[in-house]
């Protein structure tokens, strides 16, 4: 095509970036349906009544399942969840293991969210040493979350925590447990506990989704360009050949 000559390198560039821009952009559409359905399944879940522990391992997805306890807290194996940011605070969230009679089972029952303004004092709360019936929700992340840095092993309690591992408690303490963390709902035991669903909105995800896809035309734009003035200098080069 004599009128269009991007020349070879702007050719090879835009083959590279030009699929990957518009890979991106289709994956972050992708993530906005699927923030979508993980709302729309947490409003569900917390519409329906709280379940039994016990029912819950008959669960194919207990993402979210609202479930009723009743037994105490073991305030010995506390862990603080580090690093957590409430309204530009630094603090921290306070684990604890939760024994429910009704199942037999330990659950590691997160009780909320802290302020730790002084790192050199350790965060002081109350447990409740009474038995107690409570309702919280199981949380499953939807992946491992980035960690700046890991708190090295330590046996001392309480213990300060960069990602929650229920499994590796339970194997620690020699208990049977659920699997998963579980947040309390607010009541007489809880903290601050105003849970965020999701780290990002759905509509940040098609925000990003735009500009991935706008990034796209602007290369392509780019890239036409350059080939229809490539090919009008190479037109209008003066001829050396002899007279």
């Amino acid at each position: 095509m004599s009128g269009f000559r991007p020349g070879w390198l702007p050719s090879i560039l835009v083959l590279m970036l030009f699929p990957c821009l518009i890979a991106l952009g289709f994956w972050q559409l992708a993530r906005a349906d699927e923030k979508r359905l993980l709302l729309a399944s947490h409003e569900a879940q917390q519409q329906a009544s709280p379940i039994n522990l016990d029912l819950l391992e008959r669960e194919a997805n207990p993402a979210y399942k609202r479930v009723r306890l009743q037994g105490y807290f073991d305030a010995r194996h506390t862990l603080l969840l580090d690093n957590r940011i409430r309204d530009g605070k630094v603090g921290v969230e306070v684990l604890q293991p939760f024994y429910d009679q009704s199942s037999g089972l330990w659950v590691l029952l997160n009780r909320g969210w802290l302020a730790w303004p002084d790192r050199r004092i350790t965060p002081r709360f109350a447990t409740p040493d009474t038995p107690l019936t409570l309702q919280a929700t199981v949380y499953v992340p939807l992946g491992e979350a980035f960690q700046l840095q890991k708190n090295p092993p330590s046996n001392e309690w309480p213990r300060l925590i960069s990602e929650v591992k229920a499994d590796a408690l339970w194997q620690q303490l020699g208990r049977g447990g659920l699997a998963y963390e579980v947040r309390l709902e607010p009541g007489p035991a809880s903290f601050q506990v105003s849970w965020p669903v999701i780290a990002m909105s759905p509509d940040k995800h098609t925000g990003y989704a735009v500009q991935w896809f706008a990034l796209a035309a602007a290369l392509l734009g780019l890239f036409i360009y350059l080939g229809l003035v490539n090919a009008r200098e190479i037109h209008h080069e003066p001829s050396h050949r002899p007279a």
